[in-house]
């Protein structure tokens, strides 16, 4: 199956939307897809580097002149042509597609309607702006984002936990359970994208040379800045600069605080608990900063005011890591990329699927409760006492707070909750697996449904279970969901990453 992804990096866009749709392509075709780019080849492009990850970049015709954006939210001159004018050189280049995905913010309705129209294929747009689209899928990850806020007809994902990251950060996300704030030499990570036109990242180090903090600077090469940025570093004793980062992840659980822009890496940081610093370097990126701090995931420093707020404001960030730590790891749990798979799969099969997931919240406790009492449901629990209202009330609050375990409802295709299933923690890379469906919907085959599910959104870790050796159904349940029995009560069903 043919999928092209048409997304720009260059001096004008940054490069956060081809990363993040490496990440997407690299799951895509570890699942058998065929993935390309179509990408323009701007100043400041990306084309060597994702050809050196294995994928095929188609090269667009370039613009016969540079067209200098008017300001930060100028798409058009991203883009340096209309959306009709690229659509129809995409079209030269591409003949055929099952799925397109763009992800570009000069691109919209307009050229997806083109091209779903000659192509004959799915569409899937990534968006951040609340634009419109001809799709049949939309992303929007960003953090408080309502579907109602896209006036379509397509499935419409939105919120941080469809952000697209890397599969090592869900990895290492249980490593950052148990962090702890470096008593001494604290680590400071500062990381403003990979052009920052405005030289945030200068202007941030200068305040932080020959402080006590020990600091790591991320800006390549492609950036405008970069020689200054490197000699500076080089000057700093406190400082040790990198051109680039493969493991982001491990970099970034390593670091006590960061300091950088409110883009993808904002979930990044989140994913591992990493208190910051944001500084909003576009116009774009100011719902995604309001956000943040709305949730008391980070402080916002303005881009003109670093000299004066950044190292009060650092401070502060250190008084108050442990409340930073908690609120950035209940934003993003590093799994979007397995549920935005999910849905793109879902696009191309006559859908069996009779189920989804949903997070509970403290409105369902007394869904949950009713279900819980149920004598069928009791009949097979490891604990087969009915709890009191009092009691399952604060067992499920806590239940609900603890960042590390995952409480999902059940939904059937009616949009009704039919269920739960639960994992609970037992180690960083081991969860036991908890469900029960409510008695009026048995033998849909509901369960099956929602342990693969779950399977496919957490393959990173081991999936453990302990069924009763009365308990026939269960038994049956899990050997068919692909669990191997390990004694006569326990089953696994072990990483598949």
């Amino acid at each position: 199956m043919n999928i092209v992804i048409r997304a720009d990096a260059s001096q004008n866009i940054g490069s956060g939307h081809i990363m993040r749709c490496l990440v997407l392509a690299e799951q895509l075709k570890s699942r058998g897809f065929y993935v390309q780019f179509a990408c323009l080849p701007l100043k400041g492009n990306m084309i060597p580097f994702i050809e050196a990850k294995g994928f095929k970049v188609v090269s667009l015709t370039p613009p016969a002149e540079d067209v200098t954006p008017t300001h930060d939210a100028d798409y058009l001159g991203w883009l340096q042509r209309t959306e009709s004018e690229d659509a129809s050189d995409f079209l030269r280049h591409i003949k055929n597609a099952s799925l397109v995905i763009t992800d570009h913010y000069a691109i919209g309705k307009v050229w997806q309607g083109i091209v779903k129209e000659t192509l004959k294929c799915k569409l899937f747009a990534i968006d951040d702006l609340c634009r419109t689209h001809a799709a049949d899928l939309i992303l929007d990850q960003t953090l408080g984002r309502q579907t109602s806020e896209y006036n379509s007809d397509a499935r419409v994902l939105v919120g941080s936990e469809f952000a697209l990251l890397n599969s090592r950060f869900a990895r290492l996300r249980g490593r950052a359970f148990d962090k702890q704030l470096s008593r001494e030499n604290v680590r400071v990570l500062v990381s403003m994208g990979g052009i920052d036109q405005p030289n945030a990242t200068l202007h941030t180090l200068k305040q932080l040379k020959d402080t006590d903090f020990n600091v790591t600077v991320l800006l390549g090469p492609k950036a405008p800045h970069y020689q200054d940025v490197k000699r500076f570093s080089d000057s700093c004793k406190n400082v040790t600069h990198h051109d680039f980062c493969e493991d982001m992840a491990s970099l970034m659980l390593q670091s006590d605080l960061a300091i950088g822009a409110p883009g993808t890496t904002s979930w990044e940081r989140a994913c591992l608990g990493l208190p910051s610093l944001i500084v909003p370097l576009a116009t774009n990126q100011l719902d995604i900063a309001n956000q943040l701090v709305k949730h008391q995931a980070a402080i916002r420093v303005p881009l003109d005011d670093i000299e004066c707020s950044l190292m009060p404001s650092l401070k502060q960030l250190q008084s108050d890591w442990c409340d930073y730590y908690q609120a950035n790891l209940s934003i993003c749990d590093g799994l979007g990329v397995y549920r935005v798979i999910v849905e793109i799969e879902s696009l191309f099969v006559n859908d069996q699927r009779t189920v989804s997931l949903k997070r509970a919240t403290e409105d369902d406790i007394a869904q949950v409760y009713e279900w819980q009492c149920h004598p069928n449901t009791r009949k097979y629990a490891l604990n087969p006492d009915i709890p009191t209202w009092e009691q399952h009330v604060v067992w499920m609050k806590n239940k609900l707070k603890r960042t590390e375990d995952y409480f999902y409802l059940i939904i059937n295709t009616s949009g009704e909750r039919v269920g739960v299933i639960r994992l609970d923690r037992k180690s960083q890379y081991d969860y036991l697996v908890s469900i029960f469906i409510h008695p009026d919907h048995y033998g849909q085959g509901i369960g099956h449904q929602a342990l693969s599910l779950v399977g496919r959104v957490h393959p990173h870790v081991n999936i453990h279970a302990t069924v009763l050796a009365d308990n026939i159904a269960s038994r049956k349940l899990f050997e068919k969901a692909g669990y191997i029995q390990q004694s006569r009560e326990a089953f696994i069903r072990p990483s598949t990453e």
